[in-house]
């Protein structure tokens, strides 16, 4: 037993595995890092001229394309990811054979989850740093533990909904179908990719009710030099962390390891579910 690996070096094998595996989905890649950053850019070369005016002033357009384009980037890379990646290995047959081996399963769902982490991660570190070389992104060091703890209840909590809805999805196929359609319609209500303060009230009512704004809008905050002090709106972090909450008690009853029988295996299923 004394060669059995430890919970946690289990976990980062797990989580390195499933690293190594995104970054050889070439779709997976496209669409979950190099998509928000092709967007900083068009959006700032479009209007990047232009300024953001809020309650409390106006600030740089460019700066708010940043900060939300990085929030988004960790959702698509926990919540899109895990939505798309988790059916696709399902119906492979891969969780069904991962689950009949030695190691304890819970270890192959931390790795899912740490692994869209670590991207997520990686994805807002280039966001960041294209930010402050290119368009003069304010970095506020006492802000920035407010930036780390956002981040981390903003990707756990995508990453438990994430989890969610791949356990409710019966086929693969159907997947990137209903990832893209539960995220990219509130990216436009939830200053993603406009300033919505302008918007009809149903929207703005529609957009607080789930948790890509309120997890935007505080993200967005901690790069917004007219946001005085720490930064912390721990309002929005008990919001977002309610919702994840309930993905995770959602993924743990509703998750399946097995394929539903009726859907193509293989690259035939991943084909189809990144057409």
């Amino acid at each position: 037993m004394s060669d059995f690996p430890s919970n946690a070096s289990m976990v980062v094998r797990q989580t390195r595995y499933q690293v190594k595996f995104f970054s050889r989905v070439p779709v997976a890649l496209f669409f979950t890092l190099a998509l928000p950053l092709i967007m900083l850019f068009l959006f700032n070369a479009l209007f990047g001229d232009h300024d953001v005016v809020t309650d409390q002033g106006s600030w740089p357009v460019r700066q708010f394309y940043t900060g939300g384009l990085a929030a988004y980037t960790a959702v698509s890379a926990t919540y899109s990811n895990l939505a798309n990646m988790v059916p696709i290995r399902r119906d492979e047959g891969v969780l069904k054979r991962w689950r009949s081996t030695p190691l304890p399963t819970w270890g192959y769902i931390a790795g899912f989850v740490w692994s869209a982490i670590v991207i997520a991660l990686a994805g807002v570190v280039v966001m960041l740093t294209v930010g402050v070389v290119l368009y003069d992104l304010s970095i506020d060091w006492m802000k920035m533990p407010a930036a780390f703890v956002t981040f981390l209840v903003g990707v756990g909590s995508f990453a438990a909904l994430g989890m969610a809805v791949a356990a409710m999805i019966k086929t693969a196929s159907s997947a990137s179908a209903v990832a893209n359609a539960t995220i990219l319609p509130l990216a436009f209500i939830s200053d993603v990719f406009v300033v919505t303060d302008d918007a009809p009230s149903f929207l703005t009512t529609i957009g607080n009710l789930f948790p890509l704004k309120p997890f935007v809008n505080a993200f967005q905050d901690c790069f917004n030099p007219l946001v005085d002090g720490w930064a912390f709106d721990w309002q929005a972090l008990v919001f977002i962390a309610a919702w994840g909450a309930l993905g995770s008690v959602v993924a743990v009853k509703k998750f399946r390891w097995e394929p539903s029988g009726a859907e193509p295996r293989g690259r035939r299923a991943r084909r189809a579910a990144t057409t």
